[in-house]
């Protein structure tokens, strides 16, 4: 199904909301080098990169940082930031997730189930790039609108071409015929 129209080839680009903490971090330069519009400010709580385009906004941690530190330190840093914003991801670094690094997902998920808190897992900055750069670009009006429209043909393909579909049809037209009598 895919399309060979010449959208999806156009770089897309945005504005870069990054926490001034992250300046000499790999993951500021590695969006420069994407040709995003990065802006720093010191305003933002350390470690956020907010794609202002969309909304979308990421806390970057390292899970090691996160054993370092005292529970109650982190989570009061995750708190504080999905309270600011509303479509909020987690960016939790690990070069394993091993065990230990599963286990303080596991915590931090049932500290904020029910939130819009949304926890992402990575092994690398071009792990982290690619997994920010894809999520806030699919939530950019003409993307969004473009993938909505994917799924509506791509259902109406499967109901169409599914052998299962056409059982359930005869089953149902058939137990139609049956309830008239």
């Amino acid at each position: 199904m895919a399309e060979s129209d010449g959208k999806e080839n156009i770089k897309w680009t945005t504005t870069i909301i990054i926490s001034s903490s992250l300046k000499s971090c790999e993951v500021a330069t590695a969006l420069e080098n994407r040709s995003h519009k990065v802006r720093y400010s010191d305003s933002v709580e350390n470690g956020t990169i907010i794609f202002s385009l969309t909304g979308v906004a990421f806390l970057l941690m390292d899970a090691q940082e996160c054993f370092m530190s005292t529970e109650e330190i982190f989570l009061t840093k995750i708190e504080k930031f999905i309270n600011i914003h509303r479509n909020s991801f987690l960016v939790l670094s690990a070069a394993l997730h091993g065990p230990e690094e599963w286990k303080l997902m596991f915590r931090i998920q049932q500290r904020f189930l029910g939130s819009n808190l949304r926890i992402l897992p990575v092994h690398n900055t071009v792990n982290a790039i690619n997994l920010m750069c894809t999520i806030a670009k699919i939530t950019v009006k003409p993307h969004i609108d473009s993938i909505c429209c994917r799924m509506i043909t791509t259902k109406a393909y499967i109901i169409e071409q599914s052998p299962v579909w056409k059982t359930l049809q005869k089953i149902k037209l058939s137990s139609d015929s049956f309830n008239s009598n």
